[in-house]
C-alpha cells in the first residue's frame, strides 16, 4: 500500500459526515437521497463526501436512471487497508450518540420509497 492511498483512506474517515455516511451503509445500499435525509446535508455536499468515499475505495455506486446508489464495497474487492480501516471505525464509533440516533433515522427513511424521497428533495 502507497502512502498517498493510505493517506486518502484516513482522509476519507476523518470527517464526521463521510463516517456517518459509511455507518449507515452498514444496512446496505442507500440513494444518495435517503443519505441527504439522513444527514440533513446538500445533496451537492453529500456527493461531494460520497465521491471522497469512493476515491479512497471504501463505498462504490451504481447508477439506475436518473438515480445513484451507494454501498460499501465487498470485503473481496477493498483493499486490506481499506477493510481494516472500516473494521477500526465501525467499531470505535458503533456506539456513539450520534451513531446510535442516527441509526434510529434511518430506520425511518428506510420506510419511505427511494424515489419518492428523490422527487420530494428536488421539489425543496
Amino acid at each position: 500500500m502507497s502512502i498517498p492511498k493510505f493517506l486518502d483512506i484516513i482522509k476519507a474517515i476523518s470527517d464526521e459526515n463521510r463516517l456517518r455516511a459509511i455507518m449507515a451503509l452498514r444496512t446496505g445500499e442507500l440513494c444518495v437521497c435517503q443519505i441527504v435525509e439522513l444527514l440533513q446535508l446538500a445533496h451537492s455536499t453529500v456527493s461531494k463526501h460520497m465521491s471522497i468515499l469512493k476515491q479512497a475505495g471504501l463505498v462504490e455506486s451504481r447508477k439506475k436512471g436518473r438515480w445513484v446508489f451507494y454501498r460499501l464495497r465487498d470485503a473481496d474487492e477493498t483493499s486490506s487497508l481499506a477493510e481494516q480501516a472500516l473494521s477500526w471505525a465501525c467499531g470505535a464509533v458503533s456506539q456513539d450518540p450520534i451513531i446510535l440516533k442516527d441509526e434510529c433515522q434511518l430506520s425511518e427513511v428506510l420506510r419511505l420509497d427511494p424515489e419518492e424521497l428523490c422527487r420530494l428533495k428536488k421539489k425543496k
